[in-house]
């Protein structure tokens, strides 16, 4: 197995949780303990683009797959991530893997992208259920949240009577058909992702196991 990688991605986008659902959100990026390599994925229950129910353990007994965390759809980074996953999609199914992508996202955005094959799927996480159980959940600060609301659309949605906002740290999982998390890689870097080649040699990695 190759050596975790402890680092991931930062703030994600619109989603804000509520009060009863907020059970593991970090005060900021820097701050979030993500799920390690050796322990595994807890059980969630997300929604495809049609608003379909899609229960992950299910999805994992299939095959190896590539859980990516991302912010959402408008974020460039992100954007730029999905489109270089895509260029090796064919390599990643042909080491008897698939891919699937999770943002805040609603079903009814995920429904715009242009992603569609059965080996790369898009869910929805839209109340953070994921992200909090892999430890990648923050609240933005006030300063960014505004900045987020104002140029980027980001839906602020109550929490405790104050308009505060709840994202993922990105990150990326490789993950065994039991469940179990191989390989992490998490960075509160937003602009820096994890490489293809790396990814790939994760994903061989399991496979080969």
């Amino acid at each position: 197995m190759l050596k975790p990688i402890l680092l991931a991605c930062s703030v994600l986008i619109s989603t804000v949780v509520s009060a009863a659902t907020a059970t593991n959100i970090a005060n900021e990026a820097e701050k979030v303990s993500p799920l390690m390599p050796g322990l595994m994925v807890p059980a969630t229950t997300l929604k495809d683009k049609d608003g379909n129910n899609v229960v992950l353990s299910k999805r994992f007994a299939e095959k190896t797959t590539v859980l990516i965390v991302y912010r959402g759809g408008w974020c460039p980074y992100c954007s730029k991530q999905l489109a270089s996953i895509q260029n090796i999609e064919q390599q990643i199914a042909d080491l008897g893997a698939q891919i699937i992508a999770v943002s805040p996202d609603s079903p009814e955005k995920l429904a715009e992208s242009k992603i569609d094959s059965p080996n790369y799927q898009l869910l929805s996480d839209d109340s953070l259920t994921l992200s909090q159980a892999l430890g990648l959940a923050f609240y933005l600060d006030d300063k960014t949240a505004t900045i987020y609301r104002n140029k980027l659309g980001v839906n602020f949605v109550s929490l405790d009577g104050k308009a505060k906002v709840a994202l993922p740290v990105p990150a990326v999982f490789v993950v065994d058909k039991k469940g179990l998390v191989n390989f992490q890689y998490a960075n509160p870097n937003y602009k820096v992702r994890l490489t293809e080649n790396l990814l790939l040699a994760a994903v061989k990695s399991v496979a080969e196991q």
